[in-house]
C-alpha cells in the first residue's frame, strides 16, 4: 500500500457513478487502507472517496476531530436543517467556496468486512460525509453551487 495521487477536478473519473461493492475481500481491505493512508498523507484532509484515486467503487474514508472510519456502499439520511459553510475538495486544491449542506447526517453502510455500520454526524463531519458520498455519484461540490457561483468557481480552477 502506498499513498496514491489525488485525481484533479477535470479528471473524467470524478464524473463517473461508482459501482457498489459486492465482494468484501482482501482487495477491498487493501483499498480502504490505501484510502486511509492517502488521506493522512496531507495536512487538513478530512475525507476521501475511492474515485479520487481512480477507483470507481462506493468506498469513502473520513478523519476529523478524533473520529475516523470508512463506509462501503454508504446511504445518507439528511436532516432538514441546513447550514452554509466554506467547502473545499482535495481534487481542487486551494479553492474554497460557501455551500449549503445538511447540518446532520445518518450514514449507513458496511465496513471492509461486510458488517453493518451507522455513523451519526453533525456539523463539519456531516459535511465531509455528504461531500464524499457525492463523489461516489459523480457529483462535484461545484455542481451544488448556484449557477453564477459555479461559473466563477470554475474560472478559478487552475487545471
Amino acid at each position: 500500500m502506498t499513498v496514491q495521487p489525488i485525481r484533479m477536478f477535470s479528471d473524467p473519473v470524478l464524473r463517473t457513478v461508482t459501482d457498489p461493492v459486492t465482494t468484501f475481500d482482501r482487495e477491498l481491505r487493501r483499498l480502504v487502507r490505501t484510502l486511509q493512508l492517502t488521506l493522512r498523507a496531507g495536512a487538513g484532509r478530512a475525507g476521501l472517496a475511492a474515485p479520487q484515486i481512480g477507483v470507481p467503487l462506493r468506498v469513502l474514508v473520513y478523519e476529523l476531530d478524533g473520529r475516523s472510519g470508512h463506509l462501503v456502499n454508504p446511504r445518507l439520511e439528511l436532516s432538514e436543517r441546513k447550514v452554509t459553510a466554506d467547502e473545499a475538495c482535495l481534487s481542487a486544491p486551494g479553492l474554497w467556496w460557501p455551500l449549503e449542506r445538511s447540518y446532520m447526517v445518518t450514514a449507513r453502510g458496511r465496513d471492509m468486512f461486510g458488517k453493518p455500520v451507522t455513523v451519526r454526524a453533525l456539523g463539519m463531519l456531516a459535511r465531509v460525509l455528504q461531500h464524499e458520498a457525492d463523489h461516489l455519484d459523480g457529483v462535484l461540490f461545484a455542481d451544488r453551487l448556484p449557477a453564477e457561483d459555479r461559473e466563477h468557481f470554475l474560472k478559478n480552477v487552475p487545471f
